[in-house]
């Protein structure tokens, strides 16, 4: 099954601009609710009231709460790659410029209080598990691609290989960082955290291997 195909068993897609514009709707008022008050205690109600829609509405679209997820899922996981790609595109044309623009967009990307990432990668929907895998595989291969002009300022002797390590740590880190009870809470605290992310990556990638 194709991107698109899956995308359409989730849920009716709009043909008009004015139900592209309820749908709009219906999902921001889905994800300020998640965001309020948790995936498990969202309800479809509630999502109506909040989009000025009826319930009828939205079940005429979706099948039922699980679509609407995957549907949610599916929006805010794409804006997420299209944020990464354009943050990769505007960095600094070196290994540094592109481990910076990664590290605090995706920090930014977990840890921003309006987000409900984290939650929507924890549902138990096999779908959502699914997309959200293929949204983790489309990052990594980002960073991959957005490094990949400045291998030569890696010293590891497999520096592709280096740069698939340092990858799966950043990301690893900024996830655990989203849902540890302590995380940095203001922006410059997060920007130090995606500093110092970056600056171990990149002193990784410049430490010729011990063996």
């Amino acid at each position: 099954m194709t991107d698109e195909q899956d995308r359409q068993a989730h849920y009716r897609e709009p043909r008009q601009a004015r139900s592209a514009a309820t749908l709009a709707r219906v999902l921001r008022a889905a994800e300020e609710l998640v965001s309020a008050v948790g995936l498990e205690e969202m309800t479809i109600g509630e999502v109506a009231e909040r989009a000025g829609t009826s319930v009828g509405a939205i079940y005429r679209r979706f099948a039922g709460k699980e679509q609407l997820i995957a549907a949610l899922t599916e929006r805010m996981l794409q804006r997420r790659e299209a944020d990464l790609a354009e943050r990769l595109r505007a960095a600094e044309p070196s290994l540094s410029g592109v481990l910076d623009a990664y590290a605090h967009a995706l920090l930014q990307s977990f840890t921003d209080t309006s987000s409900v990432f984290p939650d929507l990668l924890r549902a138990r929907e096999v779908d959502v598990m699914d997309r959200g895998a293929r949204t983790i595989t489309e990052v990594h291969r980002l960073l991959l691609a957005a490094a990949a002009p400045y291998t030569a300022e890696i010293r590891r002797n497999d520096p592709q290989r280096a740069l698939d390590t340092a990858a799966r740590a950043l990301l690893g880190a900024c996830f655990h960082n989203s849902v540890r009870p302590d995380r940095p809470a203001d922006d410059e605290a997060r920007s130090r955290y995606a500093d110092e992310l970056s600056d171990m990556a990149l002193a990784y990638l410049r430490t010729p291997d011990r063996r």
